[in-house]
């Protein structure tokens, strides 16, 4: 959990570019792309670009990076025109939550009414 790439990880190496990835904005510290199976017209990924393997360790440890990326996510709805219509920002946290790639990040979604609850 130091904030170090991870050489088994997906999103480190979409970070590094050694995984190519649909980028829709990039910052120092995160990355947003195009989740590669979208569920939503918006599916977005915004992931920090230090590896952390979820958002609560993220939170811990770098309270800053963790705003960035929420702040990235409202920028993606805003660029992606749903900001008006309303988005969902969704941090899955473990296996039993769904999360399948243990590096922190956060799914945009929106561009569809998105239901409460999910599924």
């Amino acid at each position: 959990m130091t904030g170090e790439p991870q050489a088994d990880c997906l999103f480190c190496k979409i970070v590094s570019g050694d995984i190519p990835a649909t980028v829709v904005r990039e910052t120092d510290t995160t990355v947003a792309f195009r989740d590669i199976s979208p569920q939503a017209p918006t599916h977005v990924l915004v992931i920090p670009k230090a590896h952390y393997p979820d958002a609560g360790s993220l939170a811990a440890a770098e309270p800053q990076i963790a705003a960035d990326v929420l702040r990235e996510a409202a920028a993606v709805a805003a660029g992606d025109k749903v900001d008006g219509t309303g988005y969902r920002i969704i941090f899955n946290t473990g296996s039993g939550a769904g999360q399948t790639v243990f590096h922190a990040h956060a799914h945009v979604l929106g561009g569809r009414g998105l239901n409460w609850p999910p599924g």
